[in-house]
């Protein structure tokens, strides 16, 4: 769909006339972020976490890739070598918590934006391919962050490596020889702190590329909005320039705020001290916990207490790793036509239960394994996979939603008031 103020590049100056006939990079810049491409004009902020999701992964390579030049990955230097970035690099104190930190801000930006991808259906047809890609660039983001953990080499550095490859030795037969094979060995080691390094300094561009393919996704069917309503015409978009990119920079500017403000004056809360302890594989910490972006699927893992068939650590890992494939399968299994919750009043209520769910899975995680905890866990675990392959699928048959609006405009209008605008407003 085509919109008279969406005017294609035209390039004025002598030199990006024949930047843009040999090489016409401004050209797909301008149609993909600029006054070429036509958005919905009633996007809120939530809309602004994937530009965000953008930025951050632009500051883990940018941190990542001036951290590397100083670290040694070598079992025996390994957290000597961050002793030194964090004392005796320039700005390496700063270069150092800002990758730390800048990966739980990744992840907080990440899981809001899926949340508002659940919330307002954005997973629906026809922008199932975004999704999909989407749910690839999560699990690319946990194996690089958990191999990222894995590099200072402190106590819960190499005993969480030792956790978390050990999920591979519960797959009858073959297990172990996987695990063996991954870690060069027998616990991890000079080896396995090599591998780590080098596929964690290769899959942030990997991410970066599935990035592209997923904005690439987006752009073919467009954006999706608050209303969940098809653009009906040029009434009901703005061009993205300047609209947008003026709303994403607010939402930058409160996104940097926030960051600066856990990186000067709380670098050390959202990691663990144990890790400020050189690894010892002679000495198991009391309570070993992987990153807090981790818990709620650590918390799946360990609800499984007991054999069944199968052994009760292979279910564990078979449900959190299930616990994220089934997120493939959601375009499928909500089959309501009605993509927004606002106009699901069913939907809404299970998605905010949700919300708490996963929030206790979280706590249940970050907590020692006490017989309470397990136990909500197992409650918590069980209604995660129900919300997906039963309440949901339900809601979908058996819910009545509430009238739609006729189209953007008149949701915009109902809400704050006012007349169409004009074309000539528009141009």
């Amino acid at each position: 769909m085509s919109f008279p103020w969406a005017k294609h590049y035209e390039p004025k100056q002598p030199v990006m006339r024949w930047l843009d006939e040999k090489l016409p990079l401004p050209r797909l810049v301008y149609n993909a972020v600029g006054a070429g491409y036509p958005v919905p004009r009633n996007l809120n902020y939530f809309w602004n976490f994937g530009v965000l999701a953008g930025a951050a992964l632009a500051i883990q390579i940018i941190t990542g890739v001036v951290l590397a030049m100083h670290y040694a990955a070598n079992a025996g230097v390994a957290f000597d070598s961050v002793e030194s970035i964090m004392r005796d690099v320039n700005a390496g104190w700063f270069l150092r918590y800002a990758h730390a930190n800048g990966a739980s801000m990744f992840f907080i930006v990440v899981y809001t934006h899926i949340f508002r991808g659940l919330y307002y259906g954005s997973y629906k047809a026809p922008r199932e391919m975004v999704w999909l890609l989407g749910v690839v660039i999560f699990l690319l983001m946990m194996a690089t962050a958990f191999m990222g953990y894995v590099l200072p080499w402190g106590q819960m550095s190499f005993w969480g490596a030792q956790v978390i490859t050990g999920f591979f030795s519960a797959i009858p037969l073959v297990g172990d020889t996987i695990r063996i094979w991954l870690l060069g060995g027998f616990a991890p080691d000079n080896a396995a702190l090599n591998r780590f390094f080098s596929l964690h300094y290769l899959l942030p561009f990997v991410i970066a590329g599935v990035i592209i393919l997923h904005i690439w996704a987006l752009h073919i069917p467009g954006s999706n909005n608050p209303t969940g309503v098809d653009v009906k015409g040029e009434q009901d978009t703005v061009p993205f320039h300047p609209y947008y990119t003026a709303k994403d920079a607010v939402g930058l500017g409160v996104f940097l705020l926030v960051f600066a403000s856990l990186l000067f004056f709380f670098p050390n809360y959202l990691g663990h001290p144990d890790n400020y302890i050189p690894a010892n594989p002679l000495s198991t910490p009391a309570h070993i916990v992987p990153e807090w972006y981790f818990w709620p699927f650590y918390a799946i893992l360990r609800a499984f207490t007991a054999d069944f068939i199968l052994p009760a650590k292979l279910w564990g890992v078979l449900a959190m790793f299930g616990s994220i494939l089934l997120l493939f399968f959601l375009p499928w299994l909500d089959s309501s036509p009605v993509r927004s919750n606002n106009f699901r009043p069913k939907a809404r209520v299970a998605f905010w239960v949700l919300v708490v769910d996963v929030l206790l899975l979280g706590w249940c995680g970050g907590s020692p394994a006490t017989p309470f905890f397990i136990i909500l866990s197992q409650v918590t675990a069980a209604y995660y996979f129900l919300h997906f392959l039963v309440i949901l699928p339900w809601i979908a048959r058996t819910e009545r939603p509430a009238p739609l609006p006729n189209s953007i405009t008149e949701a915009v209008l109902a809400k704050h008031g006012g007349t169409a605008p004009t074309k000539s407003a528009l141009a």
